[in-house]
């Protein structure tokens, strides 16, 4: 069968093919490179041909077209059950009139494979080359059955007839990193294929998120809330939603309608500017029961941490990734440069790290903290003798958010303010940090300091933070900060690249970070600077004139 190689790339939408190809077809390959392991690896992960196709089902039989099958195949079947799977795009045949569907031709082979009880077609077709690897019984075109031995040979002719490569720096690779990249662009693609419908997404950030919730075939349309509602129970299916932008009862009112509901969020790794800022995230979190923010309820992150068994593999990546993430000095908002401050010698140090008082991470995970003027009272008297200094939240300093305390204020309860210091710098200098529920904790716990948590953000209760406010009996278990790394930054968000556009895994992403690699300053970021300055100016001012 002449075409592509058995491991392709999807056909990410606006990413051109030959920057997202992991393969390329050759003659000669070597068959004896290719193992038995990688073939079983290839079926645990289901990659291989278009993995990212239709998915019809209630079929018994699938068949390539023009591949005559015998009658007594066909016995006790009723209409519509074999499948058929055209040569070409434009292919009209039929196996069996009357008794045959012709089906897409962007089909995913293993969803078909898997739920039927025999594949005709060719030895080398990609839907014999995964009935072979699956076990399901295989004929070709000649209505002989193919042995088992004949078809793990043609797999291997297969993945021999490719030469690989690392989608993301150009590199040649093996066939094993190929596979590796596809299961996890299979698990982002199978993480959509719910999801009908998108709304509450900011225009600006629109473009990334129709790479995120590609589902293989398309990305959700964006909505209005009450459309995109009305769509995802039409068609039994899920609406992403960004939060903070859609109607406050409108979870309750899909919940009266039986419509899951896929909260997106910011991920961890965000990017290298502020999301108040306009500037497109990197990375996001969907979650389809809660989210990790809302201690109140159960979130997809929650979960995991509480239930996931960690594979030794997966702890050993976590923790070269956080060494990784520690060494390069990035953060949520990536590298910031900065005069560090100066601290007292011999005193007891604490850096107490401000948020935006509406953020719904402080309404939902705050346990009960009215904001940044209550919580560094708190902190105050959590630490009577320490030296304190007020780190302001970013989005706050730059004029975007709610949060703003004065000098005045802070003094009252602080001994320094800082602003511009390098953050992580900072983290480590202190002796102890306070959050309220910042990423800062999570940042500051992969560092090895210690942290004080007042609120219960997703990283307390794990037994790795000192919790001021009652932890929730779902979070039980005691974990270790390689296995949070795992949970957090690995399992449970996605991350794009900011440079060719595809779903990329963390350790790209810090590495894009570090590097200063981001997409292009636009006129809107542009503006959106201005505006802040203009409000920071009219917030001070108003200080200034008031005392």
């Amino acid at each position: 069968m002449s075409g592509p190689p058995f491991l392709r790339s999807p056909p990410f939408p606006g990413v051109d093919s030959n920057v997202a190809a992991i393969s390329r077809a050759v003659a000669g390959g070597t068959i004896s490179t290719i193992s038995e392991a990688l073939l079983d690896s290839i079926a645990d992960e289901r990659v291989g041909g278009d993995f990212w196709g239709h998915r019809p089902s209630g079929l018994h039989i699938v068949a390539r077209e023009g591949v005559k099958i015998a009658p007594e195949a066909c016995a006790g079947l009723l209409a519509g059950q074999i499948g058929i799977l055209p040569l070409g795009r434009q292919g009209q045949g039929t196996v069996f009139a009357g008794v045959g569907t012709l089906l897409p031709h962007d089909c995913d082979p293993w969803a078909l494979v898997a739920q039927v009880r025999a594949v005709h077609a060719a030895p080398d077709d990609d839907l014999v080359i995964v009935a072979g690897l699956l076990d399901v019984p295989a004929f070709g075109l000649d209505g002989e059955r193919h042995s088992r031995e004949m078809l793990r040979a043609a797999a291997r002719a297969r993945l021999a007839a490719a030469e690989y490569r690392d989608c993301f720096s150009g590199q040649p690779v093996d066939a094993a990193h190929a596979v590796a990249q596809l299961a996890d662009w299979r698990r982002h693609i199978d993480g959509n294929r719910t999801i009908v419908a998108a709304s509450g997404m900011a225009f600006w950030k629109r473009e990334a998120m129709r790479h995120f919730l590609w589902n293989g075939l398309d990305s959700p349309p964006f909505m209005s809330p009450a459309r995109g509602l009305a769509r995802a129970r039409k068609k039994g299916a899920a609406l992403a939603i960004w939060p903070s932008r859609v109607p406050s009862d409108m979870v309750r009112d899909a919940t009266d309608k039986d419509v899951a509901i896929a909260r997106v969020e910011d991920g961890f790794l965000r990017s290298r500017g502020l999301g108040a800022g306009l500037h497109p995230p990197g990375s996001v979190v969907i979650d389809h029961s809660g989210i990790y923010y809302n201690a109140r309820s159960p979130s997809d992150l929650e979960t995991l941490l509480a239930t996931h068994g960690f594979a030794p593999a997966l702890v050993d990546r976590a923790r070269r990734l956080r060494h990784r993430i520690c060494a390069a000095g990035v953060t949520k908002y990536g590298q910031r440069a900065g005069q560090m401050i100066d601290l007292p010698a011999g005193r007891r140090t604490v850096l107490a790290v401000g948020q935006v008082d509406d953020d719904m991470s402080v309404q939902l995970g705050g346990a009960g903290v009215g904001g940044n003027l209550d919580f560094l009272a708190r902190v105050r008297t959590a630490e009577p003798d320490a030296w304190i200094v007020y780190r302001p939240h970013p989005d706050v300093q730059a004029g975007h958010r709610k949060g703003h305390l004065s000098d005045a204020v802070v003094l009252q309860h602080a001994d320094a303010i800082d602003s511009g210091a390098p953050l992580m710098e900072l983290v480590q200098r202190v002796d102890e940090v306070h959050v309220l529920s910042s990423l800062t904790g999570f940042e500051a716990l992969m560092r090895g300091r210690p942290v004080t948590v007042h609120g219960m953000p997703f990283y307390a209760g794990w037994g790795l933070t000192r919790d001021l406010a009652k932890a929730s009996p779902r979070r039980g278990r005691q974990l270790d900060v390689d296995q949070l790394v795992a949970g957090a930054l690995i399992l449970y968000p996605r991350y794009l690249d900011p440079l060719t556009r595809l779903p990329c895994g963390p350790e790209l992403m810090v590495d894009r970070l570090a590097s200063g690699s981001t997409p292009p300053m636009t006129w809107l970021i542009r503006l959106r600077a201005l505006q802040g300055k203009l409000r920071r100016f009219m917030t001070l001012s108003a200080e200034f004139l008031h005392g």
